[in-house]
């Protein structure tokens, strides 16, 4: 059995996402989570253009959105996020490491995406948080 899904299906959602490169050679991702009482979080994050570096770029906005989402109850770690091409499709994965009282729980979560590989990072990671994330809503 797994962890229990949130409080009256309720998630953090992504409202809004932006992703440039920039000329310099870096990359910049902003997004915007809400919370079904109205509740936003930002968070930024920049890298260099590469495969990789964007995707990561991406996730870590996310990351640091949630961090000031649930801070100081948790505590979130990137460890990976890579693009996979598996049955014609692409595939998102990424590994975060969540950190609640004292112990800490491997998470990894996925999105299948058709283009937008840098949107799929960001929800890749939401799907990997969101089930213990409702958990910790749930007791604020």
């Amino acid at each position: 059995m797994g962890e229990p899904e949130p409080v009256g299906g309720e998630r953090l959602r992504l409202k809004d996402f932006e992703f440039q490169r920039l000329a310099s050679g870096r990359c910049w991702a902003k997004v915007v989570l809400s919370w079904a009482d109205g509740r936003e979080f930002r968070g930024e994050a920049e890298g260099v253009i590469s495969p990789a570096g964007e995707l990561r770029c991406c996730a870590d906005a996310v990351v640091r959105a949630l961090e000031r989402a649930v801070q100081p109850q948790m505590g979130f770690e990137l460890l990976g996020v890579k693009a996979v091409r598996a049955f014609d499709a692409t595939v998102v994965i990424v590994s975060i490491t969540a950190r609640q009282q004292g112990r800490a729980t491997r998470l990894v979560g996925c999105y299948l995406t058709e283009g937008d590989q840098p949107r799929g990072a960001a929800l890749a990671v939401l799907n990997a948080t969101n089930r213990i994330l409702g958990n910790v809503f749930a007791t604020r």
